[in-house]
């Protein structure tokens, strides 16, 4: 996510670090950086202006320039300024009707369908009864993608009759939730160009006749610009209370998310960071504002965690470490815990891009070499995994055969596992086991 940005800011930074003090020209010069990689990154030249000149304004402040550290607080101003760009906080669905109207809009491809379902789903969690709609009458498949959506978040869907037009499906469809007690109708509607001046007025018509409490506008941040365009049109038609950005975690430039707020003037609320019915997320500008100049994101980290890790197990594992009895059969399990957050390279990418971890490529990450890992050690005896020094060349040799690997990439994952044991054996219990999530009080 925002790789491109990214890249392009830490040299900036480095840069002036390098300077050791910020001199109004060095400044200049970073700053013409920034508006570069601004505009390369899609964002809208009507918000890098305006953008360039208020770092300009605050970095030639005696509290920069006086500073002794200067470039910190130059990144500090422009991490400050993206985030006021990007917006105040995202917030949930307003339901103030029973029931309450969702509407979603938006372009196509822009991901209505799926955000459909992933909205019924969020909503379910909070104890609500949703109701979805299928109005999309435009696009052939259209209602059966979204009864399959429906299906697989086990929320019905009230699809068109013969000959019926998407205001009468609207209006058939509030007179069902009443009838079935459904407190949240989502109304699906077909992808449109905002040049299409037919589609664009029937959808008005719609949503006067649904007085729908939220009109929300589903874009692609990927298509940059695009969207941005797309979303000032609908909004002069239609009164839309925010937008969704879907395939954020695809969007290596960022150009959406920086320009929708000030061109359309509609707040970010959801953001899709993935593929699956949990991947939206409340917007969060600060985040955001921190991943795009290489700070990472380690709060949502730590959220992702307590959603998908399991607890039990991740205070079995910590015990076990801190007791120096970390086998292989430990390590498979901390796997697999790792992968239930998602993606390793989507996990890796909320980390800070500094110290350590600076040139960490997360998109180049291999996944398969944790699958290997796993079926290594799932081709090995009890024995093995717990006293990997009786592995000898005929038992490595079924290993790999069993597994479907080599006896060289044995070894490694052994050299590894042996370089993780000494690893642990200098780290204090207490801070492990906090590091880890566990709020126990174990002894190294």
């Amino acid at each position: 996510m925002f790789d491109g940005l990214q890249d392009k800011l830490q040299d900036v930074f480095r840069q002036l670090k390098g300077e050791g003090k910020v001199t109004p020209e060095a400044l200049d010069a970073a700053l013409r950086q920034i508006r570069m990689a601004l505009l390369e990154a899609d964002v809208h030249f009507r918000v890098v202006k305006p953008f360039i000149e208020r770092v300009r304004e605050r970095a030639l402040g005696q509290e920069v320039l006086e500073s002794l550290t200067p470039a910190q607080q130059v990144v500090k101003i422009v991490r400050d300024e993206l985030t006021s760009l990007l917006g105040e906080e995202g917030t949930d669905l307003r339901l103030d009707g029973r029931p309450s109207v969702v509407m979603l809009c938006g372009l196509q491809g822009s991901g209505k369908t799926t955000t459909a379902g992933t909205l019924a789903k969020r909503l379910k969690k909070n104890g609500r009864h949703p109701l979805l709609v299928a109005g999309d009458l435009q696009r052939a498949a259209a209602v059966e993608q979204l009864k399959q959506v429906g299906k697989g978040v086990e929320v019905p869907v009230v699809e068109p009759e013969p000959g019926e037009d998407v205001i009468r499906l609207g209006a058939r469809a509030l007179n069902i939730a009443r009838e079935r007690g459904h407190d949240v109708v989502l109304m699906d509607t077909a992808g449109r160009l905002h040049v299409d001046t037919a589609l664009m007025e029937e959808i008005k018509r719609l949503a006067d006749r649904i007085q729908p409490h939220e009109v929300l506008f589903v874009a692609d941040s990927m298509t940059g610009q695009d969207a941005v365009k797309s979303a000032e049109q609908f909004a002069a038609v239609l009164p839309l209370t925010g937008a969704i950005l879907t395939k954020l975690d695809g969007d290596s430039r960022g150009g959406a998310a920086l320009s929708i707020r000030t061109v359309a003037r509609v707040p970010i609320r959801f953001v899709g960071v993935g593929e699956k019915a949990d991947d939206l997320e409340l917007f969060h500008p600060e985040r955001m504002s921190s991943r795009m100049i290489g700070m990472g994101d380690v709060l949502s980290l730590i959220e992702k965690a307590e959603r998908g890790l399991d607890a039990a197990e991740t205070e079995r594992l910590a015990k076990r470490i801190v007791s120096q009895q970390f086998t292989l059969e430990d390590l498979r399990d901390q796997l697999r815990q790792l992968r239930k957050l998602g993606p390793l390279g989507s996990v890796l990418e909320m980390l800070p891009k500094v110290g350590p971890l600076r040139g960490l490529d997360s998109a180049n990450v291999d996944e398969s070499g944790l699958k290997k890992v796993e079926a290594i050690i799932n081709s090995m005896t009890p024995l093995e995994r717990r006293r990997p020094d009786v592995l000898n060349g005929s038992r490595k040799k079924r290993i790999a055969i069993g597994s479907g690997t080599s006896v060289s990439e044995i070894n490694r994952l052994l050299k590894q596992y042996r370089t993780m044991q000494k690893m642990m054996k200098g780290v204090q219990g207490k801070w492990l086991r906090r590091a880890m999530g566990s709020g126990g009080q174990a002894r190294a």
